[in-house]
């Protein structure tokens, strides 16, 4: 077996000197052909990958926020494989197909998260979400990033190995290589998903304790008013916990503290000031002082978050301007820049540039002609030039800073700002055009969201000595696989969790009327028909694109004669109506990355943004970058519910105790180790919490979820705050920091 050889660990040369495949020797020189890609690789690779996807939708559906799967898939893939060839009697190096194994699987998390950034937007914009038109963007940005990310292989994976860490990448290829020498076993990634999964089911599904525990802070004035001092609430999932726990205290204090920002400054004081007006602000329709917080965030805090969000994710791209003029510089010296007549090392094979070529072709022609996408060459070769400008930006930044930090919201938020801005110029504002920089907008997110994990996967692979070329192709059957799954995903969560709320509008214009009527069954839409039968459960289904009065856009269900709005369809994704009008509760998902996509597109065409709260937002991003803070994880904070980041900073303050006692007895070489048994428990306690949200969505629409609802078995002890943390901190916390203060199994 060749000598393990950790390049990454030389010293850095100067800028500028460069690196290529002759400089050192990979775990598996370029000489040795060993086993790598084959079918049961991939198929293993797709199967993971598809799991790791459904967790990734969820959790980016719930938080805006996804965490690398490599790791825990390569852990996976090294069980799998040392078992089947132990009971085989096999032998030999089996690195290389691990590698194949999480480069395929990799794919799911990718675009997962680039698709749930975007495409549910339109949801919010009145439209509907097929599956099908998901998985087409899905597919046509995963096949853009992969495509892409070939040509630039050599100028950021190679030429600049020692300079790009890739830090994920880097990880992954430590943990193949302790795994093909010493092993490394799953049993902690499958222990946290069993323990997630349990707690989900009991908590979210049985519903044996509160899912929020909530403390509000308010005091009865001399006037009579209640002031309302803040609230404070946790949503205490596994999920969230173990996000906490990989993204660290860092991030997970920003986030929290744009939380307490919201919760405990800006809603109070919008209380404050406003509970004496008698008539409503704009853009609310109801008077402040009959405001709880929950509607003060939805009519003022939204808003301001959603610009903190905006500007600073633009500032992240600003800071980035450099790094994207070098390496689109770099990139477009290095494409077509093959080396004709000499030998091509095995390390150094990528797929030829003729399938980069006719794969782009055929990729812009389907975006601009076939249907369910279809958004015409114009709106195709804006999404491409795009897609080439922020895959390059991608690779080199995540690099640098890593996938989890790489700011592929703020890529897309400019993207689709400067689309909203192109077709405002030249007057496309019709409602036709959302769809389209929408669309646009969701081919880069995906394509950039993929190129970042495509880097990482080529990263490790160039140190443990991959064939380039079957790496590829790994990850073109993975995204492949994934985006089909992903668009099932979104339009089974969105169905499931939507609501029927009872409204009475009248003289409401309806901006478009379905062809097919809606059956309404037990709170729920069941099936669409095309009779006309006089029963009092069957419903036209009719569109309104833009406000009005205090009418919001979205779809609605209309008496069939008068076509009075009876009721409104609210997403289960991106929905703010958790209760319907049967009194039956459901948890809605915010998808807050999308939900600004929505107002960026919407409030640009339509001109109707309410601008000053989105400059206050503005303002205090720009405000937190002098003062030195990074303003888009407190940005991302101030615009999500405080019962989230609340759970993700207990998750991160845990990291911290960890992390001190761990550097006391083990040293301080031990800490933040991203292949450690606290992360891999905190992957599978996300992974078990969120699979389980997705089986307990399942099981209500098949309308079995009374068999397993079991509220009252502890009676008023259920519905008590302190006791669902406690029960949280010893089903969930004890055994995290049990894990993550134990010594790596290998």
């Amino acid at each position: 077996m060749a000598t393990t050889t950790r390049p990454d660990l030389d010293p850095v040369p100067p800028p500028g000197s460069g690196a290529d495949e002759n400089d050192f020797t990979p775990y598996i020189t370029a000489d040795r052909n060993v086993t790598e890609l084959t079918v049961s690789a991939v198929v293993i690779g797709a199967l993971l990958g598809l799991l790791f996807a459904a967790s990734s939708v969820y959790l980016a559906l719930k938080i805006g926020l996804t965490v690398s799967a490599s790791i825990p898939i390569a852990v996976l893939s090294i069980t799998i494989f040392r078992s089947i060839n132990k009971a085989l009697g096999a032998t030999g190096p089996q690195i290389l197909r691990n590698n194949i194994v999480q480069t395929t699987g990799s794919a799911g998390e990718s675009i997962a998260a680039g698709v749930v950034f975007t495409l549910p937007a339109l949801l919010l914009l009145g439209y509907e979400l097929p599956w099908t038109l998901v998985a087409a963007v899905s597919l046509i940005g995963g096949l853009l990033g992969v495509l892409l990310m070939i040509p630039l292989r050599d100028s950021l994976i190679v030429k600049e190995h020692r300079t790009l860490k890739y830090p994920e990448g880097t990880a992954c290829a430590d943990v193949l290589i302790v795994g093909e020498e010493r092993g490394v076993q799953a049993r902690t990634v499958f222990m946290g998903f069993g323990i997630g999964a349990l707690y989900k089911f009991l908590n979210s599904g049985a519903k044996l304790w509160t899912e929020v525990p909530k403390w509000t802070f308010e005091k009865v004035m001399p006037n009579g008013r209640t002031a309302l001092f803040g609230e404070m609430q946790a949503e205490i999932s596994p999920e969230l916990a173990g996000v906490g726990f990989i993204v660290g205290p860092r991030i997970a204090g920003y986030l929290f503290g744009g939380g307490v920002l919201s919760y405990f400054v800006l809603i109070p004081a919008i209380k404050l000031f406003g509970d004496g007006l008698a008539s409503p602000i704009f853009p609310a329709t109801i008077p402040i002082s009959e405001m709880g917080a929950r509607e003060v965030r939805a009519n003022y805090v939204f808003y301001i978050g959603a610009g903190a969000v905006t500007a600073a994710g633009l500032i992240s791209l600003a800071r980035s301007v450099p790094t994207i003029w070098a390496a689109l510089r770099s990139g477009f010296g290095d494409i077509g820049g093959s080396k004709a007549g000499a030998t091509v090392l095995r390390t150094a094979r990528s797929l030829p540039m003729s399938v980069v070529v006719i794969g782009i072709v055929t990729l812009v022609l389907l975006m601009a002609f076939v249907p369910p996408v279809a958004i015409g060459v114009t709106g195709a070769l804006l999404a491409l030039f795009f897609a080439f400008l922020f895959v390059t930006v991608a690779s080199r930044v995540t690099g640098q800073i890593g996938a989890s930090s790489s700011p592929i919201s703020g890529m897309t938020v400019a993207t689709v700002l400067l689309t909203a801005l192109i077709f405002l110029a030249v007057g496309w504002v019709g409602i036709e055009h959302r769809v389209l920089a929408l669309s646009i907008g969701g081919v880069v997110c995906i394509a950039a969201a993929v190129a970042g994990a495509t880097s990482q996967d080529l990263k490790t692979g160039y140190l443990v000595g991959a064939t380039p070329a079957r790496q590829q192709v790994g990850l073109l059957v993975g995204v492949t696989t994934s985006a089909l799954v992903v668009g099932l995903i979104i339009s089974f969560l969105n169905s499931a969790n939507t609501t029927l709320v009872r409204r009475d509008y009248t003289n409401v214009q309806i901006s478009a009327v379905e062809p097919l009527l809606a059956v309404v069954e037990g709170g729920r839409i069941t099936q669409r028909i095309a009779s006309t039968a006089q029963t009092a459960d069957v419903y036209k289904v009719g569109r309104v694109y833009t406000v009005q009065g205090d009418v919001p856009v979205g779809r609605y269900l209309l008496d069939r004669n008068t076509n009075q709005v009876k009721f409104l369809i609210d997403p289960g994704i991106g929905g703010r109506e958790s209760v319907d009008y049967l009194g039956k509760t459901v948890t809605k998902l915010d998808s807050p990355k999308s939900q600004i996509m929505a107002l960026v597109v919407d409030g640009i065409l339509t001109q109707k943004l309410p601008w000053g709260l989105i400059l206050i937002g503005a303002f205090l991003a720009i405000a937190m970058e002098i003062f030195g803070i990074n303003s888009l994880p407190v940005a991302v904070g101030v615009y999500l519910p405080i019962s989230t980041s609340a759970t993700m900073f207990i998750g991160g303050v845990l990291r911290w105790i960890v992390d001190r006692r761990v550097a006391s007895s083990q040293g301080s070489d031990a800490v933040a180790n991203d292949s450690g048994p606290g992360v891999l428990f905190s992957s599978g306690l996300i992974g078990g919490g969120a699979i389980t949200g997705i089986v307990l969505a399942a099981l209500t629409v098949a309308g079995t979820d009374a068999a397993y609802n079991w509220s009252t078995v502890l009676g008023p002890l259920g519905e008590n705050p302190t006791v669902a943390i406690a029960i949280f901190c010893a089903v969930l916390l004890v055994p995290l920091h049990h894990f993550g203060t134990a010594r790596p199994q290998r």
